[in-house]
């Protein structure tokens, strides 16, 4: 990992709403973390090749549209594809209970819910960094 860690926060297929993933961005760059924030409505292909020009250790996915399922394991497809595997995935949005054993078992590593504070993301990034601070 990068001496300082770097995380792209994305809005993956046509889901407008971008308000939360606008709050977690900030959120993460006042803790002290580099954040690249991609916008809504960026493909798949689109937030692989953000991550990998911009060597982020983490990629962040927000969705409110229901596309989960689909778009959250072809970003981690797609990482693994481009020999960036090692960057960790984790989402976010409205996710039904029913489907987080499946994105778990593509290989998304977390999912932030509504009303999941801050401090439980922060937390993930640093088990999965080893660090203590951002």
């Amino acid at each position: 990992m990068n001496d300082k860690i770097r995380i792209v926060i994305a809005k993956p297929g046509l889901d407008g709403h971008d308000r939360g993933a606008k709050y977690i961005a900030r959120a993460l760059k006042d803790a002290g973390y580099e954040v690249i924030y991609t916008g809504i409505r960026q493909t798949p292909e689109s937030i692989v090749a953000t991550a990998i020009q911009e060597d982020v250790d983490f990629v962040g996915l927000s969705l409110l549209s229901g596309a989960h399922n689909e778009l959250f394991p072809r970003v981690v497809n797609l990482l693994k594809e481009q020999e960036a595997g090692d960057i960790i995935v984790f989402g976010g949005g409205v996710i039904p209970e029913e489907d987080l054993a499946f994105l778990k078992e593509k290989g998304v590593q977390a999912i932030f819910r509504p009303g999941a504070p801050i401090s439980e993301v922060i937390s993930f990034i640093k088990s999965k960094t080893g660090s203590t601070a951002a």
